[in-house]
């Protein structure tokens, strides 16, 4: 039984950011259907402040949005090469944290991305191909009934 499993995702959060050695961990959570699969950050460790739990996004929207809809994850080493300024605005939790350089991943649960966890640096090149990496093997041993990959071909 799955919800028997209590996993403390805020203290796993801020392990992750500690093995890091990042500036911000955050973990979004995908809300049900019935709420219009609203996407918002649950969980976060390193934060400036409270502002990244009044995001609330939608699929294709922000960094999580797109992690959601894709079920791909993002490796952004320069958020200043990758997204114009003007454009900023669409990734509310960059502004809200000023990162610079990050990384995002999705986390599934029965084939479907049902999270996103994302790892920050509020300066740029911070977030380097390992740590991209090590973010990835950190999630399976970290998030229970959550793991990095989907699974094909059942």
């Amino acid at each position: 039984m799955e919800s028997q499993a209590a996993f403390n995702y805020q203290q796993q959060v801020e392990e992750i950011r500690l093995a890091m050695g990042c500036d911000f961990v955050a973990l979004a959570l995908v809300q049900s259907e019935e709420r219009h699969f609203q996407i918002r950050w649950e969980f976060a460790s390193g934060n400036l402040s409270q502002r990244f739990r009044r995001i609330v996004l939608h699929s294709g929207k922000g960094v999580a949005g797109i992690v959601f809809k894709t079920g791909k994850p993002i490796f952004v080493p320069d958020a200043h090469q990758y997204y114009k300024k003007e454009d900023m605005y669409n990734y509310p939790i960059l502004i809200a944290e000023e990162l610079e350089s990050f990384a995002a991943i999705p986390l599934f649960k029965y084939n479907r991305v049902k999270g996103i966890l994302l790892a920050g640096c509020r300066k740029q090149k911070c977030m380097s191909i390992e740590k991209f990496e090590l973010l990835q093997s950190l999630v399976t041993p970290t998030f229970g009934p959550y793991y990095s990959e989907e699974v094909t071909g059942i």
